[in-house]
């Protein structure tokens, strides 16, 4: 079908043709337009992150910024949030609602891990008002756990119906969360 059929075509008219299925569904176009949005935020974020990081000394604030130290309970959510990945992708490629049921329990597991990483800093002293680069770590890793609880509210969904183009959906939303915290953990941990 021409551009100009297609921007001319009248689907919600009574009658009109059968639109062709080349088109990607709405949830896959609604998908990646989100993902933009949650890109610029992220990125934004972590450019406010590294500005105020580097500027910290110039400002007059020179002792303020004190990174947290790396408690080897990152690295195991990390591997905890691949592993979920790893599942929606099993998920996905082999139609199998059971492995996308054991990527969205590991994706909550990484939810605990997180709150207890949270726990473990708080006994340690790192408030949230202790210094900006606490500050920060708690803000960027409370956005990307909502994200978390968003994609697990839609994985929710998408088991409910079995319905597997939603759970290759959230497939996809999964990989896109995996990769941003990666970028977000390189960053924690290399500051």
């Amino acid at each position: 079908m021409s551009m100009i059929a297609r921007l001319t075509e009248k689907s919600w008219e009574p009658g009109a043709q059968p639109v062709e299925r080349d088109r990607p569904s709405a949830g896959a176009v609604g998908t990646v337009a989100y993902f933009g949005v949650a890109l610029v935020m992220f990125s934004l974020l972590v450019a406010a992150y590294l500005m105020r990081m580097g500027l910290h000394a110039g400002m007059g604030h020179e002792h303020d910024w004190k990174p947290m130290p790396d408690p080897p309970l990152l690295w195991i959510n990390t591997l905890v949030l691949a592993a979920s990945s790893l599942a929606w992708e099993v998920a996905r490629r082999k139609r199998m609602v059971s492995a996308a049921v054991i990527g969205a329990a590991l994706g909550l597991l990484f939810l605990c891990g997180q709150l207890l990483l949270w726990n473990h800093y708080q006994a340690a002293g790192y408030a949230l008002s202790g210094n900006p680069a606490n500050a920060f770590f708690y803000l960027l890793t409370a956005l990307h756990g909502l994200h978390i609880i968003g994609g697990l509210f839609a994985a929710g969904r998408a088991l409910a119906a079995a319905n597997m183009r939603n759970i290759a959906l959230c497939a996809l939303y999964w990989h896109f969360l995996l990769v941003i915290w990666l970028v977000l953990a390189a960053l924690l941990l290399s500051t």
